[in-house]
């Protein structure tokens, strides 16, 4: 563990707050059952809502760290927590005609959150030392989800659905009152107050133009999310029709949890002193190659080796990507980095389903392919960026992610 020594104490403990929350957090997994179940709305509503809700999941997480760099990630950490932990709590005795206003709330805080503590994250840690840092995070936010579906199924089954929102809510204001115990209020640097949050003429789009990188890497991004996403909504569909079960796909994503928490702290300490887009191209190519594995037939081998291949890529490339971007952040717009990479890193939760629902009815045989091809491409487009030695030059001292003494805001 002797590269995790330059990782805060305060990320450590931010981290054992975010594994709690995780492990209660688990309403994604079951609202859809929730609203057609106890709350009687057909399929067509459900799916509305939800998609309301994932919409507002994917705007929190581009407005979080806009709103950080503004008036301090801590302070909308804690604010948005607090909102969206009240509105999951109430949520079971919310009519139903206003369960699309308020599960959308609470999705939206939910995508706050996540941006602001990305963002939370990036200020507390030097550049050096961030891939350990979000690999901590990442890691711990993982087990803590993988200890929560089944859970979730146990109280979903042995007390009511209600109970899971009143469970994940509080979690969400546990994670609230956490985070404002062991993450210090005072700050390093003010956030700006000015109307352009300190990025002057040109604003945000003058900074990455100046990192063109980040931008391919950003475009890359968005369709790596929607490929890799197929597995929580196409393949599950394609195992069916092939005639293996729910419990089977339930130890696929089991598989994916165990791969994740086995070696993803191991492959950080790896690789953290090599160039972070070489290890990013290879995971996105590793992401397209698992769905290549599906064109040798299904099966048991071939879906342990696609699930296998597609969780390396995304232990290669998540954690690498998160840290490339704040690394690459100016100062004054960490939070606003950390943004732009949140919400693509989880448009697929937006665009997968339609996607690749619509080509798995209409070309069964071309979503394959197509998620194998375009693997390739975005990883071969970051490699590409990567050979090139593609980076801001001439960047000034106090945008080197120096330590810092406390967490702004």
């Amino acid at each position: 563990m002797q590269g995790f020594k330059d990782v805060p104490r305060v990320v450590w403990l931010l981290a054992a707050g975010i594994f709690v929350n995780a492990a209660v957090s688990f309403t994604f997994v079951f609202v859809f059952l929730y609203l057609t179940g106890p709350r009687g709305l057909g399929a067509a509503q459900a799916g509305l809502i939800v998609g309301i809700g994932g919409v507002g999941l994917v705007a929190g997480n581009f407005t979080g760290g806009w709103y950080g760099d503004r008036f301090g990630h801590r302070r909308v950490l804690l604010t948005a927590s607090a909102l969206g932990g009240a509105a999951l709590v109430v949520l079971p005795v919310v009519p139903t005609v206003l369960l699309a206003l308020v599960l959308p709330l609470a999705q939206y805080a939910s995508g706050v959150v996540r941006a602001a503590n990305s963002a939370l994250v990036a200020v507390t840690v030097p550049e050096g030392s961030r891939r350990q840092a979000f690999a901590v995070t990442r890691s711990l936010s993982n087990a803590g989800f993988a200890v929560g579906a089944p859970l979730g199924a146990l109280v979903a089954t042995g007390l009511s659905y209600d109970w899971l929102f009143v469970a994940d809510g509080l979690g969400t204001l546990f994670f609230a009152l956490w985070t404002a115990r062991v993450v210090p209020a005072r700050a390093a640097a003010a956030p700006s107050a000015a109307p352009d949050g300190g990025l002057g003429r040109g604003g945000l789009w003058r900074e990455l133009r100046a990192r063109p990188a980040v931008l391919v890497l950003l475009g890359a991004i968005v369709v790596i999310d929607v490929v890799y996403r197929q597995h929580l909504t196409t393949f599950p569909l394609y195992l069916a029709d092939h005639g293996m079960d729910v419990k089977a796909y339930g130890l696929l994503i089991a598989v994916n949890c165990g791969v994740i928490m086995l070696l993803e702290i191991p492959a950080t300490l790896a690789l953290r002193r090599r160039s972070p887009l070489p290890i990013i191209g290879t995971g996105l190519l590793l992401v397209g190659g698992g769905y290549a594995m599906l064109l040798l037939g299904v099966g048991a081998a071939t879906a342990v080796a696609m699930m296998v291949l597609l969780t390396l890529g995304e232990i290669l490339y998540k954690t690498t990507a998160t840290a490339y971007v704040a690394d690459e952040s100016p100062e004054h717009a960490i939070g606003r980095f950390q943004s732009l990479y949140a919400g693509v890193s989880i448009s697929g939760f937006v665009l997968a389903a339609p996607l690749g629902g619509l080509l798995y009815a209409t070309a069964p045989g071309l979503l394959w392919p197509l998620c194998a091809v375009l693997g390739a491409a975005a990883g071969a487009t970051v490699l590409a960026m990567g050979a090139r030695g593609v980076r801001r030059r001439g960047r000034p001292a106090h945008e080197t992610g120096s330590p810092r003494a406390a967490v702004a805001g």
